[in-house]
């Protein structure tokens, strides 16, 4: 890890006092450093794209409504 880099940057750049600096965990420091790498606002693009990789399970494997239908249907009906 780059210290000296690190202390430069939240000394100088953000204007911490070195008490500050050294009570801040490393995830706080990037953060304030703006080197979050996490994902952007969710968009139409991604939500397709998360649906199309991770599809709902079938309401008959998930114990849904549907699930009455789905034996009924199997069986040929309900009346048995």
């Amino acid at each position: 890890m780059d210290w000296p880099g690190l202390m430069r940057a939240g000394l100088r750049g953000l204007g911490l006092m070195p008490e500050q600096f050294w009570r801040l965990t490393p995830a706080e420091l990037a953060i304030m450093l703006g080197a979050e790498a996490g994902a952007g606002p969710l968009t139409r693009a991604r939500l397709e794209d998360l649906a199309r990789r991770w599809p709902d399970l079938p309401a008959a494997r998930a114990g849904g409504p549907d699930l009455l239908k789905a034996a009924e249907s199997k069986d040929g009906g309900g009346d048995g």
